[in-house]
Order: C-alpha cells, then sequence, then structure tokens
C-alpha cells in the first residue's frame, strides 16, 4: 500500500517546485535587455532608487540593500510615498529601479513623468511586458511567471521569487561590471560575520610598543622580562640590522631550562628559533588562524619588506572576535 503523503510536505514541495522552475525560466531571458539595464545602472552617477508596492515594494528593500552593500548606492522609494512627497529624493543622475508584476501599478505610474521630467533611466522590472510601466522603460526585464505558488493564485509567491532572483542577477553583474573587489566588500561589511572573514592580519595585530622584540645580544633576564611585559607568551628578535633573526617562545624558554645550567647568563641568540614563520599585514586573518593551527603555535610575527617587524598577531586576538 503507498504511503500517504503529509498534505502539509506536499503543499511545501509544490511551492519549492514552482518558484525553482520560475527562476530557472529566467535564465532563458537573459538577452541584450538585461545588459542594456546593467549598463544603465553601470552608468549611473547618483543613486539607484528602487521602487513598488507591497509585496514587491518589500522585493525592492532587499535588491536595494544588495545594490548599496556591493558597491552601488541605492535606495527604497516607496511608490505611495513618493506621489506624496518623497520623489523629491530623485535627483540628478539617478536610475530608477521600478519593480510591478502587473506593470500598471498606478502609484509607479503617476511618478513616471517626474522620472522623465528629471531624465533619469528607468529600468523596470515587470510581470507583464505588455504593460505600460515596461514600454514607458528605458528597459524592461520580463519577470512574468507561469502561475502563484499560493494555492488560490491571489499571494504573491512564485512572482516575487523571480523578482527577488532577478534583482539579484542584475546586482551581481553590475558589481562585476564596476570592478568591486574583495576589497571593497570588506569596507562596506566592518561587522557581522562576513566583516570578520575578511578582516586582515593588519586589523587585529598588536604594534607599535605592545610587541616584544629584543636583539640577538639582549641577556636572557631582560629577554623573560619582555615577554613578562607585553603578555605575548613569545618576543621576536632583531639582528643588528634591524630585521627579523628569531622568535623565542614560551617553548623555547622551557627547552633552554632543560639544557641549561645557568640559562640567565645567555643572551637572546643561543635561545631563538632562527627563520621563523611569518605573515604578511594584508592577508587575511582567516589565513593566521589555519596557519597557526597548521604549524600548532600561538602567533606570527607580522613583517613587511626587507623583514621588518609590522607587528604580531596572536591567536588570543582571533578568538577575542570570535571568529571560530
Amino acid at each position: 500500500m503507498k504511503a500517504k503523503i503529509n498534505p502539509s510536505l506536499a503543499t511545501a514541495r509544490r511551492v519549492l517546485k514552482l518558484e525553482s522552475d520560475a527562476i530557472r525560466i529566467l535564465t532563458g531571458r537573459l538577452d541584450e535587455h538585461f545588459l542594456r539595464a546593467v549598463e544603465l545602472a553601470a552608468a549611473c552617477t547618483g543613486k539607484i532608487a528602487v521602487t513598488g508596492m507591497g509585496k514587491s515594494g518589500i522585493i525592492c528593500k532587499k535588491i536595494a540593500a544588495t545594490l548599496s552593500s556591493t558597491g552601488s548606492p541605492a535606495i527604497f522609494l516607496h511608490a505611495a510615498e513618493a506621489v506624496h512627497g518623497d520623489v523629491g529624493l530623485l535627483g540628478p543622475g539617478d536610475v530608477v529601479l521600478a519593480v510591478s508584476k502587473s506593470g500598471e501599478t498606478g502609484e509607479i505610474l503617476q511618478i513616471l513623468n517626474t522620472i522623465k521630467r528629471l531624465g533619469l533611466s528607468l529600468i523596470a522590472m515587470s510581470g507583464n511586458p505588455g504593460s505600460t510601466l515596461a514600454s514607458l522603460a528605458d528597459v524592461n526585464l520580463d519577470v512574468s511567471v507561469a502561475e502563484e505558488a499560493c494555492p488560490f493564485g491571489l499571494a504573491p509567491t512564485t512572482s516575487t521569487a523571480a523578482a527577488l532572483a532577478m534583482g539579484d542577477a542584475l546586482a551581481m553583474a553590475l558589481m562585476e561590471r564596476k570592478g568591486f573587489q574583495l576589497e571593497d566588500f570588506a569596507h562596506f561589511h566592518p561587522a557581522g560575520s562576513i566583516g570578520k572573514k575578511l578582516l586582515r592580519v593588519g586589523d587585529l595585530m598588536h604594534k607599535g610598543d605592545a610587541v616584544p622584540v629584543v636583539t640577538e645580544s639582549t641577556p636572557m633576564s631582560d629577554v623573560i622580562y619582555e615577554m613578562s611585559c607585553k603578555k605575548l607568551g613569545m618576543t621576536a628578535v632583531t639582528g643588528k640590522d634591524g630585521k627579523l633573526a628569531g622568535v623565542i617562545s614560551d617553548g623555547d624558554l622551557r627547552r633552554l631550562l632543560q639544557r641549561s645550567q645557568d640559562p640567565l647568563r645567555l643572551t637572546a641568540t643561543s635561545c631563538m628559533t632562527r627563520q621563523p614563520k611569518t605573515i604578511s599585514a594584508e592577508e587575511p586573518a582567516t589565513a593566521a588562524l589555519a596557519r597557526m593551527e597548521e604549524l600548532k603555535i600561538t602567533s606570527l610575527v607580522v613583517t613587511g619588506a626587507g623583514k621588518k617587524i609590522q607587528g604580531v598577531i596572536h591567536i588570543h586576538d582571533l578568538w577575542r572576535i570570535q571568529m571560530f
């Protein structure tokens, strides 16, 4: 006997299939119209105003947020508020992206004259290629769907999924078109999990007076004092030329005590590990963590050109921002 499928699961599967099918169909509509939309958005010297109503308006907020975070300043312009004064937010050099399933949303149509009067480019994202909005736009992106996933065919579901996906496609294509780099992404995402992943070693390292440094001729008593004061469990050792010559760790001190009867009479050069592992200030902090785990060490000296010491990054610095 065939097992009966739970009605809730059947509905959920139907919704996901309809929405995924609708998004898949969009790939076949990526043509010269999409390329034109990318060029219009890339030529924007002001901001991209994403406007819509109802559920489309909510999708507009997400599209605007994605554009802003990937190098294209954007705002959400509520279409109803726009006809009551907020159209004043638009200025020279702006581009308008209007999203409407029907393409006949009254509030959007009411601001089209203002958009044209200001000489702004208009990109439409409509579910009706023959609509007023589509015909008056500089370019229309067809996001029409065969049916809504709603059992009554009323609640925007498949249509909003398609609009959101097309908005993401536009934002990512625009990001690449404008040459947006990882460094730019880090600038726009200073906090949160994304920001942590994009932090550089130089953002977290100890520098200046906080860096433990001794010379090769420094007595071990002073080496221990330097390590105790700076509290990083290590110290860098420089040669006569001021360049990094070695590193002394807590482990190096323990090994020195095991092999020497009078370690305090020795100097740093007799204890240090030569050719220590280093890292650049420009490398991702995640790379520092991976290297420490691989080498089973707790710190790395940060060096620049000519092995000049720039700082020290400790595993506690990574714990502090909860990178794990």
